[in-house]
């Protein structure tokens, strides 16, 4: 095949979107950018960039924020590993490299949160290096191009492909070749319905398009059956706020806030009053008296003596993974605000999205409408 990089690089600079880390692409930018962009649309991205950049204008400022802080700004995104390793990563750039990334591919390679195709777009786009930037959308435009339909999952597989990818890297414009890729995959040879053959640059070179099957490009492994588990959800309100507990450091949703989880356990609403929501015994007046989960050492605000069912609820949830079986502690969030860790809503199927913010009340609202995995939920005023 004919190296594609000339007519790629026409396309792309007669096409591409302007982007603000494509129009001043330090190393810092492009980094901050394609961790933001790791399973988040660039529409939906760009607004918290902007922000964030601006809170945090270089990496120094990432390293010493502050958590909470830095959890605010990421705050909707989802996926809050992904923060969490920015900002260990920058203290090592801090400590390491006087607060810039360094320009070699394997000394970005080895940083938190930096795989193989991060790495790649930093030192190629940033840097000028000659290597590869491999993601989903070249992944599909190299097994179009070849008209290959061998597993794109298998590592063996993508070794391949990511050595055809350098047979046709200019080695005067790796940044810009990496990126044309990516940009086609994105707005033409498109992951989700048909392909958009007649705007393509690469269309009278592509073996797919030419024997019709690009359609069913790439191939990739089946889908793993989704492990449905049973979990029974608290939201417990009084005058003071509504109480969250925060997960576990490690894990699933790392040191966010949620309401009162039960994991595997499918209890009605005496059950939960009975085994997690009781009273330890007489309360002196200001002081706090009652246990919110079996393994809780901390224990919520005053309330009064017993607990009533405000409303019963039976609806669909899903967490993605399994919840905290031991807490780290609970705290009080205010009703209809979103604590500054409090569990993002888009972990739950269904629920309306409110920049990114659990609205706590919401749960109530709208728990019927939640569709995967088995959930009963309660509600109780304390």
């Amino acid at each position: 095949m004919e190296n594609i990089s000339p007519a790629l690089l026409h396309w792309f600079h007669a096409n591409h979107r302007i982007l603000p880390f494509r129009s001043d692409p330090t190393p810092y930018h492009v980094w901050l950018s394609e961790i933001m962009l790791q399973q988040t649309r660039v529409s939906a991205a760009l607004p918290y960039y902007e922000r964030f950049l601006a809170a945090l204008p270089d990496i120094p400022a990432l390293a010493a924020c502050e958590e909470e802080k830095l959890h605010k700004l990421w705050e909707g995104l989802g996926y809050y590993s992904r923060v969490r390793n920015l900002q260990k990563a920058a203290k090592l750039v801090c400590a390491q490299y006087g607060g810039e990334l360094p320009a070699d591919y394997d000394a970005l390679r080895a940083l938190p949160g930096i795989g193989d195709y991060t790495a790649g777009a930093i030192a190629s786009i940033s840097f000028g290096l000659p290597v590869p930037a491999v993601d989903g959308n070249v992944l599909r435009v190299f097994s179009r191009l070849y008209n290959d339909d061998r597993l794109i999952t298998d590592p063996k597989v993508k070794r391949a492909f990511t050595a055809r990818v350098m047979e046709h890297q200019p080695p005067a414009a790796p940044g810009d070749y990496n990126q044309a890729l990516m940009e086609l995959g994105a707005l033409v040879c498109v992951p989700n319905g048909a392909p958009l053959c007649a705007q393509c640059p690469l269309a009278h070179l592509c073996a797919a398009h030419a024997a019709g099957t690009a359609l069913t490009l790439p191939r990739k492994a089946a889908p793993k059956a989704r492990r449905i588990e049973p979990v029974t959800l608290a939201l417990v309100r009084s005058p003071e706020g509504v109480l969250l507990q925060q997960r576990p450091e490690k894990g699933l949703l790392a040191g966010l806030w949620q309401p009162v989880l039960w994991e595997d356990e499918s209890l009605s609403a005496d059950r939960v009053v009975a085994h997690g929501l009781r009273r330890r015994g007489p309360r002196p007046p200001g002081s706090a008296g009652r246990r919110l989960h079996p393994r809780c050492r901390q224990s919520p605000p005053p309330g009064p003596a017993h607990l009533q069912p405000h409303r019963v609820a039976h609806g669909r949830l899903s967490l993605h993974g399994r919840a905290p079986t031991r807490p780290r502690r609970l705290r009080l969030g205010q009703p209809g605000t979103a604590g500054s860790r409090v569990h993002p809503a888009r972990c739950v199927q269904g629920v309306p999205q409110t920049a990114g913010r659990c609205i706590l009340t919401s749960f109530v609202q709208v728990d019927e409408n939640l569709r995967i995995g088995s959930c009963n939920f309660f509600a109780f005023r304390v």
